[in-house]
This record gives C-alpha cells, sequence and structure tokens, in this order.
C-alpha cells in the first residue's frame, strides 16, 4: 500500500470510506440470473425526469390489482448497484400487494446521465439552444444528485394511477440505505423506511473534500472517467465535497413522524455501527426499529440473510402502509 503522505487525494478518500461501499454487486455478480416474473405480477418499464435527464425505472405490480390504489415502495441501489439488482426483491414486494418502482440513478444502469460542457457556450444559438461539446458524468457516486434522484422518483410517483401516494414506503441497502433515511427526513410523503446495512455518517475526510472541491471549483479538477475508480466488483469515483453536506444521521431527526426501520449487521465489517445506533437512539420518532442480524457480516444480507430481511421488509411495510 502506498504511504499516506504519497496517495492522490481520491484514494485517501476511497481508503477512508471503502468501508462503506456497497459489497452488495461482488455478491449479485456471482447470483443466477433472475427469474421471469411470475404470472400474478406485471413488469413494464418507465421513464423517470430528475432535473431534465431521464432515469430508468421499473414498475412491479400485482397482477389481479388493475384498478387498484396500491401501497407503494420506491427501490434503488447503493454504491455501484443498479436496478437489476433488486429484482427478486421487488417481484416478493408485489406479490404481496404493493406497487413497486425500481430505477437506476442517472448515469448508471440504464439511465441516461448528467452532462456537462466541454468549453464555453457559443456566441450563435437559437434561443435557448445551441450546440454544443459535452462531456457525460457516468459511473459516479454523488450524494446530493443521487438524493435529487430519489425525491424526483417521489415526485414521478405521485401521478401514478395505481400509486395511492399516502401510503409511499421507501428501501434502501448499503450506501443507499442512508440515501432512503436522508430522503424521508427532507420529503414527509415518505411514511415508512426500511434501511438494511446503511452507514449513516460520512465525517472525517473533511480536508480532502475541501481540497478536491476547491480545485474542481477553480477548474483544476475534472470529473472523474467512468470505471476510473475500481473497489473489488465495484466502481464509481466519489464526488467528495458533496459528502460535507450529506448526513443521514442528522437527517433522520428531521423525520419525527416517519416509521424507519435499520437492519443491521452483527459482524458488519465496512463501517462501525455504533454510529447507526447512536444515531438510531437520537431519534425521537416512537415509529422506529433496529434488528442486528447476528453472525452475519455487510456481504451477508445479499446471502444467507436475504429472505429474512425481506420478511423484515415486507412486515415493516405491512405495517405501516397497509390500513
Amino acid at each position: 500500500m502506498m504511504k499516506s503522505s504519497k496517495m492522490p487525494l481520491l484514494a485517501k478518500f476511497m481508503s477512508l470510506i471503502v468501508g462503506v461501499l456497497v459489497a452488495s454487486a461482488a455478491v449479485a455478480f456471482a447470483q443466477e440470473p433472475a427469474p421471469p416474473a411470475a404470472s400474478d405480477v406485471t413488469v413494464r418499464k418507465a421513464t423517470i425526469w430528475s432535473e431534465g435527464t431521464r432515469m430508468a425505472a421499473q414498475i412491479f405490480a400485482p397482477s389481479a390489482a388493475v384498478e387498484k390504489k396500491l401501497p407503494t415502495i420506491i427501490m434503488a441501489h447503493g454504491w455501484g448497484g443498479t436496478a437489476a439488482m433488486l429484482r427478486d426483491d421487488a417481484l416478493a414486494f408485489a406479490k404481496a400487494g404493493y406497487l413497486v418502482v425500481a430505477f437506476d440513478y442517472r448515469g448508471w444502469g440504464d439511465s441516461d446521465s448528467r452532462v456537462i460542457l466541454t468549453a464555453p457556450e457559443p456566441a450563435e444559438r437559437s434561443g435557448h439552444r445551441f450546440t454544443a461539446e459535452v462531456m457525460e458524468l457516468r459511473e459516479i457516486v454523488d450524494p446530493l444528485a443521487e438524493a435529487a434522484d430519489w425525491l424526483n422518483a417521489i415526485h414521478w410517483v405521485q401521478a401514478e394511477p395505481q400509486s395511492d401516494p399516502g401510503r409511499l414506503g421507501l428501501w434502501g441497502t448499503s450506501f443507499a440505505g442512508g440515501l432512503v433515511v436522508w430522503v424521508a427526513g427532507h420529503d414527509h410523503r415518505v411514511k415508512a423506511v426500511h434501511s438494511q446495512v446503511g452507514p449513516l455518517d460520512f465525517r472525517g475526510f473533511e480536508r480532502i473534500a475541501y481540497d478536491e472541491g476547491t480545485r474542481r471549483a477553480r477548474g483544476e479538477l475534472g470529473y472523474p472517467q467512468p470505471g476510473a475508480v475500481v473497489v473489488g466488483h465495484l466502481h464509481g469515483a466519489p464526488i467528495s465535497d458533496h459528502f460535507l453536506p450529506y448526513s443521514p444521521a442528522d437527517a433522520m431527526s428531521l423525520a419525527p413522524d416517519c416509521a424507519i426501520q435499520l437492519v443491521l449487521a452483527g459482524n458488519e465489517e465496512l463501517f462501525d455501527n455504533r454510529t447507526v445506533i447512536s444515531a438510531y437512539d437520537s431519534f425521537k420518532g416512537t415509529k422506529k426499529k433496529m434488528v442486528i442480524i447476528p453472525d452475519i457480516t455487510h456481504y451477508g444480507i445479499y446471502g444467507t440473510a436475504r429472505l429474512q430481511a425481506q420478511t423484515l421488509a415486507l412486515e415493516w411495510f405491512d405495517t405501516y402502509l397497509k390500513p
């Protein structure tokens, strides 16, 4: 390993937060291909617009509930993951009577990417339109942008005919386990949250983040190329300065009326469970639950404990989203 004094800033940042990477991707790659949708579940594609960029989504619904308003669960993956990895859980939730929306963040999976100009705007234009060369921001990890994607998915589902927007839940795993808590704190339309093996605190790398933010603001640091950082099977470089204002632990206090369930791995090896437990203990909401599954690591939530975690999620959503 390189000495700290010689390690590039991005590598230092990665060494500090590698523990919060979504280990599920490594497991998902080894799983068998997802089975086709059952006859009792319909699956269709949809487009969600997030700040002008198209996000790809799949909508799962029980076949027998075509004309019914359904409690709704929105799902997305964490660091380096895509909606395709959520298919088994989405099918299970739909079979249990939920409308399920699984989407890819901008720049990931089947979604389009945000773009930035590679040169100054041209002087000639037609109204607000002009032709320019751009660069896509693809396969980067930006918590503020991904939180905006969650909020826009919530906006989108408000007008979905099969959705009952008054019974809305969020499901997130690993890095997304923190995102759903943050989003619930900033959008009170969310009634219930299931967060599994999700880190809620990212303090400890302020100097690196401020340095990179300054260099990017002065044009000295660009955005990472797709696949620029690879940790095991995971890829996606962080925009480190965007982690500074992002704190799921603090945001949880903004959602006292939301039902929040946190599921942790008893042998979590990628981050310190104590930071999550501390945030949970400080949360003043009365509808809260913490489950620590013993004898599993972070990866175990996608292996031996997958069905247990799925059952916990369904029981939680049934309690707070069904009449």
